[in-house]
């Protein structure tokens, strides 16, 4: 009985449980990674001044206009229902937790390749968020583009699922700056031509298109001397993802310079140089732009 008492005891002078430390780091990380990801600039409705994360930013495509859904924690409107798994299966495989396919507008061919780790403190950081109760919009979008079921034999010919595999071959600074580029930021889905079914064309890799998100064209970043960026060392394009100014101190504008102002920016030095690094090797594309549409 006394042993039985002194445990009692000491388990009611126990200090105060606290989060474990890691718990706060892993919802600064997944903040960090939801800037990188642009995930402020896609689901908030910016020019309507709507809450943060609460969706409805209008997507102009060819296709017809995509409006971003809602992920604040709110148990209605949002993703405050959503599991540790519906939120992987989302971002690793394009498939909400009712078993509907996702328009690629959201950019699951890219997440896809993000580690799970990253999945989970993305979801932690966005759940610690206020949740806002905001229906989501109707896509306006005509058929067959509108039809959901189309998505699965989509992803049959155009989807690889998976997560980013390092090259051994190359130093962690390229391996960090490709995993950013290719599984976090998703830069490929803005400077890469898509083929008629939408999909990414991965011989034409950030080699720019004049059908970009809005409609508008995005330049070649490839290292191409004649129409890309192959003239700019790795300083000159980290410089432009921090300040959003290009080397002959021109300034970025549409989706470029919310992807700067909302989630490039507040990046590490050390990252965008890394991400710098990598797009400098990566192959060189022939391929003229038109200048950016009003």
């Amino acid at each position: 009985m006394k042993i039985l008492m002194s445990m009692v005891v000491a388990a009611l002078t126990l200090p105060a449980v606290t989060l474990p430390a890691f718990a706060a780091a892993d919802i600064e990380r997944g903040a960090y990674l939801v800037r990188a990801g642009g995930c402020v600039a896609c689901h908030t409705d910016i020019k309507g001044k709507g809450p943060e994360f609460a969706g409805g930013f209008p997507l102009k495509t060819p296709y017809g206009t995509f409006y971003s859904p809602n992920i604040t924690p709110d148990k209605e409107t949002g993703i405050g229902k959503w599991t540790d798994e519906d939120f992987i299966r989302a971002m690793r495989e394009g498939v909400g937790p009712d078993g509907d396919h996702y328009f690629p507008t959201f950019p699951y061919p890219t997440y896809t390749k993000m580690r799970e780790p990253d999945m989970l403190a993305i979801k932690n950081y966005l759940f610690s968020r206020k949740p806002v109760k905001r229906e989501n919009k109707d896509h306006d979008v005509g058929a067959p583009f509108s039809w959901r079921f189309l998505m699965g034999p989509w992803k049959v010919l155009n989807f690889i699922e998976g997560e980013f595999k390092p090259d051994p071959a190359k130093s962690e600074q390229w391996n960090r700056g490709a995993y950013l580029v290719d599984a976090v930021a998703h830069c490929g889905e803005c400077h890469t031509p898509r083929n008629e079914s939408g999909a990414m064309n991965i011989s034409m890799y950030m080699a720019g298109t004049n059908d970009g998100p809005e409609n508008k064209s995005v330049p070649n970043i490839t290292p191409d001397m004649e129409t890309g960026i192959g003239d700019w060392d790795a300083k000159d394009i980290a410089h432009l993802m921090k300040t959003g100014l290009k080397p002959d101190y021109d300034d970025v504008q549409g989706t470029m310079e919310e992807a700067v102002d909302y989630g490039l920016k507040y990046m590490t030095d050390a990252d965008l140089m890394a991400m710098a690094v990598y797009l400098k090797t990566i192959p060189a594309i022939k391929n003229r732009i038109a200048k950016p549409k009003k």
